[in-house]
């Protein structure tokens, strides 16, 4: 979340950099955020004075002790100043409740370099690298490809409806190929760790990272009880405890992202860079019956994921990095791709700046995002309580990254898609070779 003393310092510059990602800014109510703010500012005054006031007169009380005289109406009036400052105590707790709940709602400011827009078509392209393949016949696309090596949306919709893919054979080994390939390149090369995360979360922990309380509709919630509530009671005849708020992640960035929460690291600690291969899980509330057909966009997918833990000064470095390292994968496959820069509109709520990877899909005669790369800032980290201790020996924000590196579905459609051949074969990249047993080529 944001820095609540930012708001309180320069809140029109806070309002001005939400207004470049929407115009007006629909995510603070500022004049709400103003009264309370108000009524904060009185409250502590008059708390003050109340307990500059108590101390007097215990110490007037003491006075009267000593001398033997009555100090009962100066009690009375100490018992009333308690009363008053635990009302104002109460208050004040609420509205501290209430601040906290509208920070949870407000996105992290855009970094100065980001370009302003309102949404995608403001992107700005960085770079490209590779040439799409020119073919001497009508490409298909990864659908038509990858049924007769055993891609099956029939036995996925009939298993769990629209969005699910089912995978054997041939399509299912090079999908394993893929994840296991970037999982290689990510420890061996790049210096992550591989980690194995829970993929079932606690709402905590995805308020650590910015899915709750905004994106609640585009996860999948799990319960364990009956029908999603507490039973009425146990066979012992004691009251069974209501179910804890659990959600499939959608990400691996949620949990392991979550690893430093509550948590004071050493600068020696730091940088931490940790990688994930793990299924994903988005009910895709917000999509709009787009990209229905194949594995563009489904409720479950996997996805190797990195993850940086850094001091704040290495931050931007780290992002261009986490880029590169996703650059990598897409090269060493021989997919071509662009990278652009989300403008202000088109960012994650928990990001300041984010790069996406699109590689060309043939059949679409588009690049489509594979990856996205994004620098958090310290937003996470003090929504996680994840701080370490600086140079000068005191607590400060950690700042966190997370990237795709990469999309495996998506990856396996562009394999697909610009491998293929006028027989329908798919050539593979070279660098999937060993991972595939030798094979260079797959066949129906």
């Amino acid at each position: 979340m944001l820095d609540i003393n930012l708001l309180r310092k320069d809140l029109a510059h806070v309002i001005n950099r939400l207004e470049k990602r929407q115009a007006p800014q629909p995510f603070l109510d500022v004049a709400r955020f103003s009264s309370l703010e108000v009524e904060r500012k009185a409250i502590q005054t008059r708390t003050e004075d109340l307990q500059a006031k108590r101390n007097s007169l215990s110490k007037q009380i003491g006075q009267a002790k000593a001398k033997g005289q009555d100090a009962a109406p100066l009690l009375a009036e100490v018992n009333g100043l308690a009363d008053e400052l635990k009302t104002s105590a109460d208050r004040l707790d609420a509205i501290q409740t209430e601040l906290q709940a509208m920070l949870m709602t407000v996105p992290n400011l855009p970094h100065d370099s980001v370009p302003v827009g309102a949404d995608e078509t403001g992107n700005a392209e960085v770079r490209r690298w590779g040439t799409p393949p020119k073919f001497g016949f009508t490409p298909k696309d990864h659908v038509d490809l990858g049924a007769p090596l055993g891609l099956d949306f029939d036995t996925g919709a009939k298993l769990s409806g629209s969005r699910f893919s089912f995978l054997r054979g041939p399509v299912a080994r090079l999908h394993r190929a893929l994840a296991q390939f970037m999982l290689d390149l990510h420890t061996q090369q790049h210096g992550y760790t591989e980690c194995y995360t829970p993929y079932i979360v606690n709402r905590e922990v995805l308020e650590g990272t910015g899915q709750l309380p905004k994106f609640k509709d585009d996860m999948f919630w799990v319960f364990r009880g009956s029908d999603g509530q507490a039973a009425a009671g146990g066979s012992d005849g004691q009251a069974e405890q209501a179910p804890q708020e659990q959600y499939l992640i959608s990400t691996s960035e949620i949990s392991m992202t979550n690893t430093v929460r509550e948590r004071v690291l050493a600068s020696t600690d730091l940088p931490i860079k940790l990688t994930a291969h793990s299924p994903c899980f988005r009910s895709e509330a917000g999509s709009g019956g787009r990209d229905t057909r194949g594995m563009i966009r489904q409720h479950q997918f996997d996805k190797v994921e990195m993850v940086q833990i850094v001091q704040p000064e290495h931050s931007e470095a780290a992002l261009d990095e986490m880029v590169g390292h996703a650059e990598t994968v897409l090269q060493q496959l021989g997919l071509p791709y662009r990278v652009m820069a989300l403008c202000t509109g088109d960012m994650g709520f928990q990001s300041n700046k984010t790069y996406d990877l699109e590689v060309w899909l043939p059949a679409q005669n588009t690049y489509r995002e594979i990856s996205s790369c994004s620098n958090c800032d310290a937003f996470q980290a003090r929504r996680m309580q994840a701080r370490f201790k600086n140079a000068q020996g005191k607590n400060d924000w950690v700042h966190t990254l997370n990237g795709s590196g990469l999309a495996v579905g998506r990856t396996l459609v562009a394999v697909l898609e610009n491998g293929q051949n006028a027989d329908g074969s798919i050539t593979l990249p070279e660098a999937l070779w060993p991972y595939m047993g030798g094979l260079k080529e797959l066949h129906a």
